[in-house]
């Protein structure tokens, strides 16, 4: 059944109950095929390698669903990823058709959601680092016979792993994670994420006033930064002002006007 004379004329059935490894041989088989035989054959046997292995490919489109891009365009998106790995396997080189097609269906994945699915853009080099990657690992697959380490990766694009790891390691820019999201804590519960960030300042709304109106208050006289005080800070009636300071209410009343005025003009004499 895995012989090169007979893979292409499977049937569906005998396709549906091959394991994944007799379906990997029979893939290779076909691409060897295809290698050797004319354009006929190549076109059958390429595109019976690919219908073959369209649940990789589906599978591998579902494992990045719910990042913002629909699943009917990860699905297409993969198949052409699968039908270049086709177009690329060199047989000489690699006996294991998945090997190759998995890294090559993975890059094209990533590209797509990096040409369209960005929902936060990282830096530009970062996106041409992923693409170095998706590169440098379908060409050390094929040499290793596996997939290669970050190290091994870092070292065939002489970067510092660190690199590697920040490129690989963006896909949260896709679909950041809401604020709401459970994320478990110690004793078995949950709390979400906004939960760990910082909380609104009430003194910020304030800050600019502050800032504008301290060199104003600090050329007021003592008695009447005083008032402002009590009135401003500490809430007092006039009534109670009046009594700690010793003057009348009224003569508060026209203190506060005064000083607010002057206030006014000191603010307005420094905008302009």
């Amino acid at each position: 059944m895995t012989t090169a004379s007979g893979t292409t004329s499977l049937t569906d059935d005998q396709v549906h109950h091959l394991s994944n490894a007799e379906r990997d041989r029979v893939t290779v088989d076909l691409l060897v095929e295809a290698a050797a035989g004319d354009d006929l054959t190549r076109k059958t046997a390429r595109d019976r390698a690919v219908e073959l292995n369209l649940p990789l490919a589906r599978y591998l489109a579902n494992r990045y669903a719910g990042r913002g891009i629909a699943i009917e365009d990860l699905q297409q998106v993969a198949s052409l990823g699968l039908l270049k790995a086709a177009r690329g396997f060199s047989p000489e080189r690699s006996t294991s058709f998945a090997a190759y097609a998995i890294p090559t269906i993975r890059g094209e994945l990533r590209k797509h959601f990096r040409d369209a699915g960005w929902t936060v853009r990282p830096p530009r080099r970062i996106q041409e680092l992923q693409a170095h990657i998706r590169a440098a690992e379908a060409e050390l697959v094929q040499r290793l016979q596996r997939s290669p380490s970050v190290r091994e990766i870092a070292d065939e694009l002489e970067v510092e792993i660190d690199e590697v790891l920040e490129a690989t390691s963006v896909d949260s820019c896709f679909t950041p994670y809401s604020l709401d999201a459970p994320v478990p804590v110690d004793g078995g519960s949950e709390r979400s994420v906004q939960a760990d960030l910082g909380s609104w300042d009430p003194q910020f709304a304030s800050a600019e006033a502050r800032l504008v109106l301290g060199p104003a208050i600090r050329g007021l006289g003592e008695r009447d930064r005083t008032v402002l005080r009590l009135r401003f800070v500490e809430g007092l009636t006039q009534q109670q002002i009046g009594e700690q300071v010793g003057v009348s209410q009224m003569q508060v009343s026209r203190i506060l006007n005064r000083v607010l005025a002057q206030l006014r003009d000191s603010i307005l004499g420094q905008a302009a």
